[in-house]
């Protein structure tokens, strides 16, 4: 199967969170298929690592900072370096997240602060961090992972679908926020992706991945790729005048 692929994409600078594994790799090898410079973070340095040695036949070979995002002042210095290494950046793919379970009763207000600083802090922090650039090139492209889970109520795992259910709400603000400078900021919401770490935690059988595929309209497993997809098209100059929106990519899972 034939796939766009998006001239307006080669040699702009990308900068994607939690790019080592999942989704985020998905993003990440779309991009460097697409001729972009791709410059990603993750916590997972050997994973990181294989990944940009997988890629190193590409155009432009990805360039890995190791990085946790909790720490936001070592994610705005990994921006930072980003653009020092490979110029300005135009594309932001807030992707990192943890959909860790948990029952009502267990959740503490430790653990509801961890989950916000990992699934929602530094989505804004990168933003931020990004705004200077963006508006040095006169225009740029925010994208930030939420999930279907918020919309779903998902009762074992509250404190993510909050924070995921806040990227909307905090895309819509950027939006406003940012337009002035012909910067566009919009939201992807991904259904129940089957990545090797969601089959080893939570579908980790052919009949627990069957249930969830017969609950979607297409009846096809949702996988990283087709996020991947909608992620090349909101950096694109082809939605130039897209902004302020979320995309649900959930195989009508809704």
């Amino acid at each position: 199967m034939d796939f766009a692929r998006y001239p307006s994409l080669s040699g702009r600078v990308v900068f994607v969170t939690g790019g080592a594994s999942g989704i985020g790799a998905d993003i990440v090898r779309a991009f460097a298929r697409n001729g972009a410079k791709v410059a990603f973070v993750d916590i997972q340095v050997e994973v990181g690592r294989r990944l940009v040695a997988d890629l190193a036949g590409a155009e432009h070979a990805p360039l890995f900072l190791p990085c946790d995002l909790v720490d936001i002042p070592a994610l705005q210095q990994a921006i930072r370096d980003s653009a020092d290494s490979l110029g300005p950046i135009g594309a932001l793919v807030n992707n990192a997240a943890n959909d860790h379970r948990h029952r009502i009763e267990d959740v503490t207000p430790d653990y509801w602060d961890k989950t916000q600083a990992i699934n929602l802090r530094p989505q804004f922090f990168a933003a931020q961090a990004v705004l200077p650039f963006m508006r040095q090139l006169g225009s740029g492209s925010v994208i930030n992972l939420s999930s279907i889970a918020w919309r779903l109520g998902a009762d074992n795992m509250v404190a993510y679908a909050s924070a995921k259910a806040a990227i909307v709400g905090l895309t819509r603000s950027l939006a406003r926020a940012f337009g002035d400078d012909n910067i566009r900021v919009n939201a992807i919401e991904p259904g129940a992706v089957m990545t090797e770490r969601q089959r080893q935690l939570w579908y980790p059988t052919p009949e627990d991945v069957d249930r969830m595929v017969r609950r979607q309209c297409i009846k096809n497993v949702l996988l990283g790729e087709e996020i991947a997809r909608a992620a090349l098209f909101l950096a694109a100059d082809d939605s130039r005048m897209i902004t302020k929106q979320s995309i649900i990519v959930d195989a009508g899972f809704l």
